[in-house]
This record gives structure tokens, C-alpha cells and sequence, in this order.
């Protein structure tokens, strides 16, 4: 059953213990997620989670005149909807799938019904709630004290953390409207990078050539995250 767990690409289900796993598996649908489609919007009303395996959404703001900028990302570390267990039901913000691929669907019930058990899944999904909340927290900081260059870099290795490989499909104007600012200074940082060898970005398509470089470059908000995300969501001896 654990190496069932462990091959269905999500970590936070690859850590459930045996009997939460045997409730939630009959559940989970595995679906297929395309670039740019809308998970939720804005005020709707959640009827499922998705457990992202081999596709990153991401949790935009949208403002009254169209513009965004992304607070947080999930991949196959976390899940898509914790407004449906946290009690509010709905959020202001949007999901869209930034990178294609899979996800696995619970439906609302299933995931209340083991939320409510209080047991391991109510303690995990609440770690997971404060590694998110940490994220947004320190999107917010970068964006407003960090320059463009040190924005993308997190965000490429934010990205990259929560997907298979070191291959993102990406257009520039989507990562412009992910962080809120001008395609040019994408463009201008990408380019900064791609000419340091760290990247190579080509027709949407970018890979990491070079994580160490990234890492070296990168603001202090990468490593703030990811050391929350580790010391909340270890293993399953944590639940």
C-alpha cells in the first residue's frame, strides 16, 4: 500500500497513514490540468480539491481592471482549495494552471469528512494551511523589496521544487502577469539569466541548467519558504 502511496506523485497523500489512505484512494480521480485552466475563480463556491502530481497552479489576485499577481504556488507538495476545510468555503483569489500535466480530484465531502475526524488528515492539511500562508507572506515582501531578476529566480525554483523536472512551459507575458510587472523586465531578466548559463528559455520553454547558480542568486524569501514547507510537512512520523 505505501509504495501504492508514494508512486501516485503527491506528497502530501504519500504520507497519510494506512488507514486515512484506504478511506481517501477509492476517491481520487486523476484528471488532466492544461495550461491556463481555471481551477477556481474568484467567490465560487468549492466543490473539489485538486492534489497536483505532475502540474503547478497557481493562486492569483485579480484586481477590478484585469491586472494579477500571483501569492502563492502549488505542485505536488500541497493541494488546490483549502478554503473548503478552512470554513470560509470561497476565497477571493484565482487558480490557474501555470505548468500542465496531472492532478488527483477529491471531492468536497470525502475531504470535510476526514477533515472533521480530527485525526492525522486535520493535522496535516493544518501544517499545510501555515506552509502556505508563509508563502504568500513572503511573495508579498519579495515583490514589493527584491529586485525582477531575484523575483524570478525564486520563483523558477519555487516552481521547479514542486515538479518532476527542471523543464517549465512558460511564456514570458504569463510570468509578467504572475508577478505583476512589466513583460519587458521579464524579458530582461530571463535574458540576465540565460547569458549567466543558469537558464535557457526558448518559444515558452524554459529549463534550469544550473540550480546551484539560481540558488546562489536568489533573495533570502526562497529559502524562508522552503525551510517551512520542510520543517511543517517532513514525513509521516510529523502526524
Amino acid at each position: 500500500m505505501k509504495d501504492e502511496q508514494n508512486l501516485i506523485g503527491n506528497h502530501l497523500l504519500a504520507v497519510l497513514p494506512a488507514p486515512e489512505w484506504a478511506r481517501v484512494a477509492p476517491h481520487l480521480v486523476l484528471v488532466d490540468m492544461p495550461l491556463g485552466k481555471v481551477v477556481y475563480e474568484s467567490g465560487d463556491r468549492q466543490s473539489h480539491v485538486f492534489f497536483p502530481t505532475t502540474c503547478i497552479v497557481s493562486l492569483l489576485y485579480v484586481m477590478e481592471d484585469g491586472a494579477s499577481a500571483e501569492i502563492a504556488i502549488v505542485g505536488n507538495g500541497g493541494l488546490v482549495g483549502i478554503a473548503l476545510f478552512m470554513g470560509g468555503e470561497t476565497t477571493p483569489s484565482r487558480a490557474v494552471v501555470q505548468s500542465a500535466g496531472q492532478a488527483y480530484r477529491l471531492d468536497a465531502r470525502i475531504m470535510k469528512e476526514e477533515f472533521h475526524r480530527a485525526g492525522p488528515v486535520q493535522r496535516l492539511l493544518l501544517r499545510y494551511t501555515q506552509a502556505l500562508i508563509t508563502q504568500m507572506a513572503q511573495t508579498a515582501v519579495c515583490n514589493r523589496h527584491h529586485s525582477i531578476d531575484q523575483q524570478l529566480c525564486r520563483w523558477l525554483l519555487l516552481s521547479i521544487d514542486r515538479l518532476p523536472s527542471n523543464k517549465l512551459e512558460m511564456t514570458q507575458e504569463l510570468i509578467a502577469n504572475m508577478l505583476g510587472v512589466r513583460r519587458s523586465g521579464v524579458t530582461e531578466a530571463a535574458l540576465k539569466l540565460q547569458d549567466a548559463g543558469l537558464i535557457r528559455y526558448s518559444h515558452g520553454h524554459i529549463e534550469v541548467l544550473d540550480r546551484p547558480g539560481l540558488e546562489k542568486r536568489v533573495c533570502e524569501c526562497y529559502a524562508v519558504v522552503k525551510r517551512e514547507f520542510d520543517r511543517l510537512l517532513p514525513d509521516q512520523t510529523a502526524l
